[in-house]
Formats: structure tokens, sequence, C-alpha cells
């Protein structure tokens, strides 16, 4: 956990994501990657130079087996709120939409959820679960399929919500990550979600995977050039 706290507070730094008194809503999946942003935001607190708050939010689609009730165990023991927004987006998207690609309009409106609740929270701040490998594969997926180079940027700040997203996560792998909620017994909920593994970030994550295996060390590249070129919202605040 101490490599993990250390890659998240350079992380943290590198891109002047927290400020002293800064109320900060961690959008809580359940999924690994969630539930360890949110246990390393909570254990940063104790050593961190600025105070700051935390409260947890999750979105319940309303998947029948949903349980989010090991994630509030988890939240009582870091002491930080835990809010559970009831929703009926597995009905609107599946059952009445019968959306083909519901992706897109599953995340837009989760999102939408996340920033009203983390507002009413009095939130200016949220915190996202996105990593390392998230990272790379999305600029893989904007050049594969939309021919763009693109990426979501460490900090994103929202004019008309008047919120910033964080991604505090960024410096950390997902194998990295997997291990440590493994390691720890961090409580992860299932994924209830039907196309669960059958979508296009899918196919680049094996693409990836296979890239990396003839190419030693090519996320590790690709990730670096963010800075390098620099991508938007990618030249490090320290640098």
């Amino acid at each position: 956990m101490q490599r993990i706290l250390g890659l998240v507070r350079k992380c943290v730094q590198d891109y002047g994501m927290i400020s002293k008194g800064d109320r900060i809503a961690v959008g809580v999946s359940g999924g690994k990657d969630s539930i360890l942003t949110l246990t390393a935001l909570a254990k940063l607190r104790e050593f961190y130079p600025v105070d700051y708050e935390l409260c947890a939010v999750s979105i319940d689609m309303g998947i029948p087996g949903t349980d989010f009730s090991p994630v509030s165990r988890l939240c009582d023991d870091l002491g930080v709120p835990h809010t559970i927004v009831r929703t009926q987006l597995k009905r609107l998207i599946f059952d009445i939409r019968r959306e083909t690609n519901p992706c897109s309009l599953c995340a837009k409106l989760r999102r939408g959820i996340l920033h009203n609740n983390a507002l009413s929270l009095g939130c200016r701040k949220v915190a996202l679960g996105h990593h390392f490998d998230d990272a790379v594969e999305t600029f893989m997926l904007s050049q594969v399929f939309e021919g763009r180079i693109s990426c979501f940027m460490p900090v994103t700040y929202l004019d008309k919500k008047k919120i910033t997203l964080i991604r505090p996560m960024l410096y950390v792998t997902e194998a990295v990550i997997s291990g440590a909620v493994k390691k720890h017994g961090l409580p992860v909920v299932k994924n209830p979600c039907p196309v669960n593994g059958k979508t296009k970030r899918q196919e680049i994550k094996e693409l990836l995977h296979e890239l990396n295996k003839r190419y030693p060390g090519y996320s590790k590249r690709v990730f670096g050039s963010f800075k390098r070129l620099p991508l938007p919202g990618w030249a490090p605040d320290s640098l």
C-alpha cells in the first residue's frame, strides 16, 4: 500500500489535484479501481500536507442482486460517509430503450447523477478511479475508432456544473491495483452490467496485452508520450 500511496501522492502533486479545505466526492462503483481509489485517498489524508474531506457516492443501477453493503462497511472503517443513489438505469437502458450500444448513454447518465449528487453533498471536486491502463486504452480507442489523438485529462474542470474532476490513480497500473485489492482483502462488488467484457474497450485491452508481449514496455512508452507531446492537460505542474 505504501508504494501505491507514493504514486497517488505524486500524481496529486504533479497536477495540483487537491487543495486545502477541498471536499471531494469519490465515485465508487464497487469495482477494484474505485475501491482502491477511495482507500488510497482516505489513507493519504493521514500524512498529506493539507486537510481535505471525502464522501463516497455509489450509483445503484437497479440491477437485481447488487449489494453495496460491503462498500458501506469499508467506508465506516475509513471514516468516510457513503451515499447510495438508487436508480432504474438498467430498466431505462436495456428494457425500455433496448440500446444495442449502451455504454455511451449509460456513462453519460451515470456522470450526470454522480455530479449532481456530489454538488448536493457540498463537493466541488469528484475523484474518479481511472488508472494507467485506462489512460492508454482510451488513447488507443480514440485512434482506432475515431481517428483522433486524444485522452481524458488528469484534471478536468466542468464549466456548466462548476465541478473539477480529478484522477489520482493515473500512475498506478491495473495489475498493481488487482494485487493490492487481493492482498488487503478489500471488498469488490461484482459488475452486474449485461455487456461487461463485451465492449470495444475490452477489444483494445486485449490488443494492448498482445502488443506488450511482443514489444515489452509498449504501454509505458505510450503513457510517457502523453507528457512529452504533451497532450492537453498532461504537462505536470511540477515540471
